[in-house]
Protein backbone atom coordinates (compact mmCIF):
# COMPACT_ATOMS: atom_id res chain seq x y z
CA UNK A 1 0.00 0.00 0.00
CA UNK A 2 2.68 2.55 0.75
CA UNK A 3 4.14 1.62 -2.87
CA UNK A 4 1.47 2.71 -4.08
CA UNK A 5 0.98 6.33 -2.44
CA UNK A 6 4.63 6.58 -3.32
CA UNK A 7 3.92 6.14 -7.24
CA UNK A 8 0.48 7.83 -6.92
CA UNK A 9 2.26 11.78 -6.71
CA UNK A 10 4.57 11.07 -9.77
CA UNK A 11 1.92 9.14 -11.76
CA UNK A 12 -0.63 12.20 -11.23
CA UNK A 13 2.48 14.64 -12.41
CA UNK A 14 2.88 11.96 -14.94
CA UNK A 15 -0.57 12.28 -16.47
CA UNK A 16 -0.66 16.36 -16.10
CA UNK A 17 2.62 16.52 -18.33
CA UNK A 18 1.25 14.16 -20.79
CA UNK A 19 -1.91 15.82 -21.01
CA UNK A 20 -0.09 19.40 -21.96
CA UNK A 21 2.37 17.91 -24.53
CA UNK A 22 -1.12 15.98 -26.38
CA UNK A 23 -2.61 19.42 -26.75
CA UNK A 24 0.75 20.83 -27.44
CA UNK A 25 1.15 18.47 -30.73
CA UNK A 26 -2.54 17.57 -31.83
CA UNK A 27 -4.60 20.07 -29.93
CA UNK A 28 -6.45 23.29 -31.59
CA UNK A 29 -3.21 25.42 -30.91
CA UNK A 30 -0.51 22.57 -31.20
CA UNK A 31 1.93 22.10 -33.89
CA UNK A 32 0.05 19.85 -36.22
CA UNK A 33 -2.68 22.43 -37.10
CA UNK A 34 0.84 25.01 -38.30
CA UNK A 35 -0.01 23.60 -41.63
CA UNK A 36 -3.76 24.33 -41.55
CA UNK A 37 -2.94 27.83 -40.22
CA UNK A 38 -0.89 28.46 -43.42
CA UNK A 39 -3.96 27.25 -45.70
CA UNK A 40 -6.47 29.63 -44.44
CA UNK A 41 -3.63 32.74 -44.02
CA UNK A 42 -3.20 31.81 -47.93
CA UNK A 43 -7.08 31.85 -48.57
CA UNK A 44 -7.95 35.05 -46.88
CA UNK A 45 -4.61 36.79 -48.56
CA UNK A 46 -6.55 35.92 -51.76
CA UNK A 47 -9.86 36.74 -50.87
CA UNK A 48 -8.05 40.21 -49.51
CA UNK A 49 -6.67 40.94 -52.88
CA UNK A 50 -10.14 40.38 -54.07
CA UNK A 51 -11.46 42.88 -51.57
CA UNK A 52 -9.20 45.12 -52.52
CA UNK A 53 -9.38 44.98 -56.20
CA UNK A 54 -13.51 45.38 -55.52
CA UNK A 55 -12.61 48.68 -53.30
CA UNK A 56 -10.46 50.19 -55.81
CA UNK A 57 -13.10 49.58 -58.55
CA UNK A 58 -15.72 50.97 -56.79
CA UNK A 59 -13.38 54.11 -55.58
CA UNK A 60 -13.26 54.94 -59.06
CA UNK A 61 -16.71 54.46 -59.85
CA UNK A 62 -17.51 56.96 -56.71
CA UNK A 63 -14.88 59.24 -58.13
CA UNK A 64 -16.40 59.47 -61.70
CA UNK A 65 -19.87 59.98 -60.04
CA UNK A 66 -18.53 62.85 -58.21
CA UNK A 67 -21.22 65.12 -58.51
CA UNK A 68 -18.48 68.49 -59.38
CA UNK A 69 -17.06 66.38 -61.83
CA UNK A 70 -19.25 63.62 -63.10
CA UNK A 71 -18.14 61.42 -66.09
CA UNK A 72 -21.29 61.73 -68.94
CA UNK A 73 -21.13 58.86 -70.18
CA UNK A 74 -21.46 56.66 -66.64
CA UNK A 75 -24.38 58.93 -65.57
CA UNK A 76 -26.15 58.16 -68.71
CA UNK A 77 -25.28 54.99 -68.05
CA UNK A 78 -27.13 54.82 -64.58
CA UNK A 79 -29.91 56.87 -65.68
CA UNK A 80 -30.97 54.58 -68.15
CA UNK A 81 -30.32 51.47 -65.94
CA UNK A 82 -32.30 52.98 -63.21
CA UNK A 83 -35.28 54.28 -65.18
CA UNK A 84 -35.22 51.70 -68.08
CA UNK A 85 -34.64 55.02 -70.61
CA UNK A 86 -34.65 52.83 -74.15
CA UNK A 87 -35.16 54.66 -77.13
CA UNK A 88 -37.28 52.53 -80.06
CA UNK A 89 -34.34 52.63 -82.25
CA UNK A 90 -31.74 51.19 -79.48
CA UNK A 91 -30.15 47.54 -78.92
CA UNK A 92 -29.12 46.64 -75.08
CA UNK A 93 -26.68 44.54 -74.81
CA UNK A 94 -26.18 43.25 -71.15
CA UNK A 95 -22.56 42.10 -70.30
CA UNK A 96 -21.97 41.01 -66.66
CA UNK A 97 -18.80 41.71 -65.14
Amino acid sequence: MAAIKRAALPAVAFLIIANFLGYAVVGTNGILSWGDYRRIKNERAVELAQLEQEKARLAHRAQLLDPRRADPDLAEEMVRTELGLVRPDEVIINIDN
